[in-house]
């Protein structure tokens, strides 16, 4: 398994290789067809490709980066690490900054994961 494998708490495994070798433009009958029972893992969570792709109702996809981007779309918060992580300079002593996007924040709402 190459280290290209994952990105983002997304594990491709040899799906990634096997996305990289297909023709394109593909149809989304033809991607469920030939890959659609492939397990992705997304931190401690698995699903196929087809169970994740599915619902974005594609006609076909034109490159192996397309079908790569609609994954990192379609995986939850499970896949993607620590919520709220910036490694952007930590507030200066005496900061009051607020963390934007923070679960517990007025107007903020939980966002349905697969």
């Amino acid at each position: 398994m190459s280290d290209d494998s994952r990105e983002l708490g997304v594990e491709l495994g040899d799906l990634g290789d096997d996305l990289e070798s297909a023709e394109y433009p593909m149809s989304e009958a033809e991607l469920f067809d030939q890959h659609g029972d492939e397990e992705i893992e997304m931190g401690d969570e698995t699903a196929t490709l087809e169970e994740l792709l599915e619902p974005l109702n594609e006609d076909e996809y034109g490159s192996a980066d397309e079908i790569k981007q609609a994954i990192m779309n379609m995986v939850g918060d499970d896949a993607i690490g620590r919520k709220n992580y910036s490694d952007r300079t930590p507030p200066a002593m005496g900061e009051d900054r607020q963390d934007e996007g923070a679960p517990d924040q007025e107007g903020q709402r939980e966002q349905e994961s697969f």
